[in-house]
């Protein structure tokens, strides 16, 4: 091999010791073969390599794409992120030839999944490889590798990045926001650090897909800065996630109405994690106006993962204890989602910023008029029928709508029936649309009008 070739130098680093390497040991190991030869490659094999017997094989995989879904195979619970790649990943499964891996412990190099991760994708194993449970280490060399959620560790964003820049693969990730660029108040304590280090690898990457044309113009803007030291950055594409909602069996209908709906009153639906951004604490401030003013109604948060939700809660349990008909609930079922969506006279999503805000067109697929926030993505779907947009930062704006939706039976059905005339968009369509993008032949269009 050429020990001056940053690129081989990856690869047998990688190769040899069954750890990816990052940036600064494959610049320096071959600067120090310049000098040393191949002592200096053995050096660092040695000084960052794992035993055989923790390791496993090493396979080094060409001709195969390889999709990264760690975080998505980790749990049977979904994030929005987790469920772009859970439902995109499974599509491609069935009409591509794609290979899912995860990291090892700690993040040292990318493996083949187990038998429990490849079911997180796959219920009855029809998809799995024979070699399933195996784990080995997977080096891709001159294909093609897929992150199809956020990379947001800093050991995997940093062996991303040399990945990216010496092994020769082809390189596509899809982007979800910039929310601890743009709303950095509202992003969790320490999370805009990972997120930088994920901009640092994506940066070298060869495509992205993101998830709106909001999403699209926040990563032009940080791609035009990439300019000011020398990198071009990712051919961009705005790829609109679907608006597909599953139908609700009778049965799950039934279930759902003895869990949420209050004897005859008007079901409120809010959908989404308890975080600052998600704005639930305005949600229930326009609630609380509501029932001052006299109208009836029943609302229930459905979501999980929160963080920095301790003025929510206290706040939701103030109401809970003057006798107001609200709850939250966690961990529901897919299943009973769909039920809830198409029970609810309306939904209410004011988030203060969304890469795409998949409750807003889940809610509008199910038929279900939704209030929503006047900009970036979010009035990017709602805009086409359904919804009323309104200023997330008022809660009285907040507050019109919901007793407009309440009181005013003509308001709501035409919202009812501009959801329903809505041209559908199926996770089917989305898959196809990505794989072809990260795939598919150079287009000289995407790096000079990227979000066109």
């Amino acid at each position: 091999m050429d020990l001056t070739d940053r690129s081989q130098v990856w690869l047998a680093l990688a190769a040899l010791s069954g750890v990816l390497p990052e940036d600064e040991a494959v610049v320096e190991t071959t600067r120090r073969c310049e000098f040393d030869g191949g002592a200096a490659l053995w050096a660092e094999v040695a000084r960052s390599g794992t035993p055989a017997s923790e390791q496993g094989a090493v396979r080094i995989v060409t001709g195969q794409t390889l999709v990264d879904v760690n975080h998505t195979v980790a749990t049977d619970l979904a994030t929005g992120i987790q469920r772009v790649a859970r439902e995109t990943v499974r599509r491609w499964l069935t009409t591509t030839e794609c290979l899912p891996v995860a990291w090892t412990a700690g993040f040292g190099a990318l493996r083949e999944l187990t038998a429990t991760e490849w079911s997180r994708f796959d219920a009855d194993g029809s998809a799995a490889p024979s070699s399933a449970g195996l784990c080995c280490v997977v080096v891709p060399w001159r294909t093609t590798l897929v992150v199809p959620e956020l990379a947001a560790e800093h050991h995997r964003s940093g062996r991303l990045l040399a990945l990216a820049r010496y092994s020769g693969n082809r390189t596509g990730v899809i982007g979800f926001d910039c929310v601890p660029l743009t709303s950095a108040e509202t992003a969790a304590e320490g999370f805009a650090s990972v997120f930088f280090g994920n901009l640092a690898a994506v940066r070298h990457f060869d495509r992205m897909a993101t998830i709106s044309h909001a999403a699209a113009v926040e990563y032009e803007g940080w791609r035009r800065m990439l300019g000011a030291i020398g990198l071009p950055g990712p051919s961009i594409r705005a790829i609109s996630l679907p608006e597909e909602a599953p139908e609700a069996s009778p049965g799950d209908l039934a279930e759902a109405r003895t869990r949420f709906l209050v004897g005859t009153l008007p079901f409120v639906l809010v959908v989404g994690s308890h975080e600052p951004r998600k704005n639930h604490l305005a949600v229930l401030f326009a609630a609380e106006l509501r029932w001052r003013a006299g109208d009836e109604f029943s609302l229930t948060f459905i979501g999980g993962n929160s963080w920095a939700s301790e003025s929510f809660e206290r706040a939701l349990a103030a109401l809970q204890r003057a006798g107001r008909p609200v709850e939250s609930v966690s961990r529901l079922p897919d299943r009973m989602l769909w039920a809830a969506y198409r029970l609810a006279r309306f939904t209410v999503f004011p988030s203060l910023n969304e890469g795409f805000g998949l409750p807003v067109a889940e809610s509008l697929a199910a038929g279900t008029p939704v209030i929503t926030s006047r900009y970036g993505s979010m009035r990017e779907i709602g805009e086409r029928g359904g919804a009323v947009l309104v200023d997330p930062r008022s809660e009285h704006d907040i507050a019109t709508a919901m007793g407009s939706l309440l009181r005013d039976d003509e308001v709501h059905a035409g919202l009812v029936a501009a959801a329903a005339s809505r041209s559908p968009r199926s996770w089917d369509d989305y898959a196809a649309e990505v794989w072809e993008f990260f795939t598919g032949p150079v287009d000289p269009s995407d790096q000079a009008s990227p979000v066109a």
